[in-house]
């Protein structure tokens, strides 16, 4: 017996991406970096996937809008490299590091350059970060027992209990201003582990703009 099926169904100016299997329990709507909309239902029947599309439409039309408003910064792997909201080109000194890596590699993979791109933005973050950790730990007199960096899909930074902080390495694409908007929100968790407007607060004394900030994070997004 066949389990999985795929093909192609039109909704009104959308043709979408219709994956039928038996197993699913529930129906699914996602929407691809692309911008392409794959639906995922336990049913065959066209009527029923068109159904869930009209109920989801307003929905699926935010989404595509805020993607394509709002497209993934990209790098082609081998030739630039993106550091702090700015593409060089892999020949450039800013990337000295990532040649000597690239070089270093025996297999040319895309496992293995993805990798050596992954070590060098992680290093880079984990020299800078750390030296604006310290400066606004002491500006803010608020002291952390622990900083992590690691690649993160949904956030970028986080701070627990313990006043450990865990900062995204993917920070280290984008501007500095807004590195460091990251690291004041994560130090402030320090003092209020909430969002309440004491915290909101605190991160305005030290980042007056940093409504603006917050707001310019959630529009970036990164790709590779």
């Amino acid at each position: 017996k066949i389990q999985s099926l795929t093909h192609k169904i039109r909704f009104k100016e959308f043709e979408i991406t219709h994956i039928v299997k038996k197993t699913l329990k529930n129906s699914y709507i996602q929407i691809s970096k692309e911008a392409e909309v794959i639906l995922k239902t336990p049913k065959v029947s066209n009527a029923f996937a068109l159904d869930l599309l009209n109920e989801r439409e307003a929905w699926i039309r935010k989404k595509i809008f805020e993607i394509k408003k709002y497209p993934p910064i990209k790098v082609n792997l081998e030739d630039e490299v993106l550091l702090f909201g700015e593409i060089y080109s892999i020949d450039t000194q800013e990337a000295s590091l990532l040649r000597e890596k690239l070089e270093r590699t025996r297999t040319a993979s895309p496992q293995n350059i993805l990798k050596c791109y992954d070590t060098f933005y992680k290093e880079c973050a984990d020299k800078f970060i750390r030296l604006r950790a310290v400066h606004f730990s002491k500006l803010m007199g608020l002291e952390y027992s622990d900083i992590k960096l690691r690649k993160m899909k949904s956030r970028w930074g986080s701070c627990n209990s313990k006043k450990v902080l865990t900062f995204n390495t993917e920070l280290i694409k984008i501007n500095k201003e807004l590195i460091d908007y990251v690291v004041v929100h994560e130090l402030a968790h320090i003092q209020h582990m909430n969002h309440s407007r004491k915290f909101h607060d605190l991160v305005d004394k030290y980042l007056p703009d940093s409504k603006s900030y917050r707001k310019k994070l959630k529009n970036i997004k990164i790709s590779i």
